[in-house]
């Protein structure tokens, strides 16, 4: 079980392209859209912004911006893990030290007051969600990143 933990980890910590960052400004989407040369696809929605980028090997990495311009949640899925480090940012530090939880074998869930984590995978099919409770806006629920 711990050895499964640290496998899943590892995976999850791997480098990989740069990502707009949760918390921060949307401004970081255009930048990243041009580090990994995908499509960014945008769409307003109702009370927020979506941003789905698509990768070179066909994953997609969605970036959830409130009507303030703040990156409130993130979710992907595809054959390889994006860099959470970048993808979370100072959130990295809430992943790292937050009280884990196993759903199932290949799962990790990390759930505080200030950030939610979630993730799965196994070889090629990776997908998860992360979002900040605070920075939802008040007319959305948390099930909207997904």
């Amino acid at each position: 079980m711990k050895t499964a933990l640290l496998v899943l980890l590892a995976l999850l910590l791997e480098v990989g392209p740069a990502w707009a960052v949760l918390g921060e400004h949307e401004s970081s989407v255009s930048l990243d859209q041009r580090y990994i040369r995908g499509v960014d696809r945008q769409e307003v929605r109702q009370g927020y912004r979506l941003h789905e980028m698509t990768t070179a090997d066909g994953g997609l990495v969605r970036e959830y911006v409130s009507p303030a311009g703040i990156v409130f949640g993130i979710s992907w899925h595809g054959h390889s893990m994006p860099s959470l480090q970048q993808l979370l940012g100072s959130y990295m530090t809430d992943l790292q030290q937050g009280p884990r939880q196993t759903v199932r074998r290949r799962s990790l869930a990390v759930r505080t007051d200030k950030f939610v984590f979630v993730s799965m995978g196994r070889m090629r099919s990776f997908h998860g969600h992360a979002y900040v409770p605070s920075l939802i806006p008040s007319n959305l629920g948390p099930e909207v990143v997904q």
